[in-house]
């Protein structure tokens, strides 16, 4: 039992050091390519200057946004709230605690199509479970978001696609169409052995394959479960086999430029999001079966609307590199538009 508390505690470590490594890399790109100073000041935070202007940057965190803004931004049923005042479509939903577990039950029990538990706050797939249906299934997945804040939040699955829209001041510059992780079944491993040599592959890989390790939580069991799967399955050679419905541990191979897919109606409404929120820097995650036709019409919905959001999918996808530091930092810097042309040229 300590050794295998000793090879996960070594292993998330390393995962950590990792996202440090790509962060730390992608500043010191974007700085340079403005002609900027850099000063690593520790705990992966940097200092940039240029001239007279200076900023500080930690991972995907940097002074863009306000704290209010960021608060806000990370209280779900709030955001459902501001969007839904803005006329914006997001999943229905019903704010529980567990105490108040019946509301929630009668929730579940009349969505058709399955429902997904969370935190009512935070962000990063931590304590979110998707197909959750009945009320044992609920109190698990409940339980299981429970961990990370006594306010929890129910809502309607939507089926479809997720999008990932990053906006600097309401002006799209990259989006990713995000795949749910999936491994290739060799006939001879389990569903376990498969995560755990897709983790140990990014381990040795270092950041461009993902940004974190894959969880095996409540997500994956419920995610197996609707294919007919346990993680002691051994499927049949050649079978794709879907591990994790939350999108927030898949792969560089998961994630797919997607700026020339959506439609101008989804474009709007995900810049419409980022100000309802107050967000400068906004990752806004779409759902939809179509992104060429309005939410309205497809049935599809917005999420969420991420402050400081990941970069790894942006920068590392199937298809093709957005370097968002580097287009965010001259923003940082209060450069102008003339001088940006000029240094970005």
């Amino acid at each position: 039992m300590k050794e295998a508390w000793r090879t996960r505690s070594t292993s998330t470590q390393t995962a950590l050091n990792h996202r440090s490594r790509f962060y730390a890399e992608l500043w010191r790109d974007a700085a340079a390519h403005l002609g900027a100073g850099i000063e690593d000041l520790g705990n992966d935070t940097f200092e940039i200057r240029l001239n007279a202007e200076c900023t500080r940057v930690q991972q995907n965190t940097t002074m863009l946004d306000r704290a209010i803004t960021c608060a806000v931004a990370q209280n779900k049923p709030l955001v459902h709230r501001l969007l839904a005042r803005e006329h914006l479509r997001t999943p229905s939903y019903c704010e529980f605690t567990l105490n108040e577990i019946g509301k929630a039950a009668a929730f579940v029990e009349k969505t058709i199509s399955g429902c997904v538990v969370k935190p009512a706050n935070g962000g990063g797939g931590r304590g979110v479970t998707t197909g959750v249906t009945g009320t044992p299934g609920l109190v698990l997945a409940a339980a299981n978001a429970a961990v990370y804040g006594p306010h929890l939040m129910v809502e309607e699955q939507i089926q479809g696609n997720v999008y990932r829209l990053l906006y600097l001041d309401g002006v799209l510059l990259d989006a990713v169409l995000r795949k749910p992780m999936a491994v290739l079944a060799d006939g001879q491993s389990s569903v376990r052995d498969l995560i755990r040599r897709e983790n140990n592959f990014r381990l040795k890989t270092g950041p461009n394959r993902a940004h974190a390790l894959i969880v095996t939580d409540l997500d994956v069991r419920y995610t197996l479960a609707i294919q007919g799967l346990t993680l002691s399955s051994v499927p049949k050679k050649g079978s794709l086999i879907t591990v994790k419905t939350v999108i927030n541990d898949n792969s560089q191979q998961d994630n797919v430029s997607a700026k020339h897919l959506l439609g101008t109606s989804v474009i709007a409404d995900g810049a419409a999001a980022a100000a309802a929120i107050g967000v400068r820097l906004a990752g806004i995650d779409i759902i939809t079966p179509d992104p060429t036709i309005p939410l309205a019409q497809s049935g599809g919905a917005i999420l969420e609307v991420n402050t400081s959001p990941s970069y790894h999918h942006h920068y590392y996808k199937r298809d093709g590199s957005y370097p968002v530091a580097t287009h965010i930092l001259p923003f940082l810097l209060g450069v102008r538009a003339s001088e940006l042309h000029t240094q970005l040229a």
